[in-house]
């Protein structure tokens, strides 16, 4: 009985133990992954994706080879953004897709990937009409 006794006491040390363990482990892994994000975010600005455009508010950019003129009219609202793609103006959201046909044989596609009230991030890809 006194053995049992003891065993349990060292358990629960052992198990108190182990739980400051996992919260320090916890602690470790959190900062890991914001240190991580500011870093993916830093090396996105420095080096964006293929294809990937920053805009400011105001500015105007050729993109896509300079197939597109795109910019951002004015600061984005807290749920969209104008833009100006190729002399048009278009209200758009994050996630939305404009379609604009170059000539009957190329159309590109412009998405808002995200924004925010200093910059609009956009991708474009142009590519060729497939026969229907």
């Amino acid at each position: 009985m006194v053995d049992v006794k003891r065993q349990t006491v060292q358990l629960q040390s052992e198990n108190q133990r182990l739980k400051r363990q996992i919260v320090q482990q916890d602690s470790n892994l959190l900062a890991a992954q914001t240190k991580l994000k500011s870093t993916q975010a830093a090396l996105d600005e420095v080096i964006p994706s293929a294809n990937t455009y920053v805009i400011s508010p105001n500015q105007s950019m050729m993109i896509a080879g300079g197939r597109l003129s795109v910019g951002l009219i004015g600061s984005p609202t807290n749920e969209s953004v104008t833009m100006n793609i190729n002399g048009k103006r278009q209200l758009v959201s994050t996630g939305d897709v404009v379609n604009v046909a170059l000539n009957p044989s190329t159309t590109c596609h412009v998405r808002v990937e995200s924004f925010d009230m200093f910059k609009a991030i956009v991708t474009a890809v142009c590519e060729p009409v497939r026969p229907q």
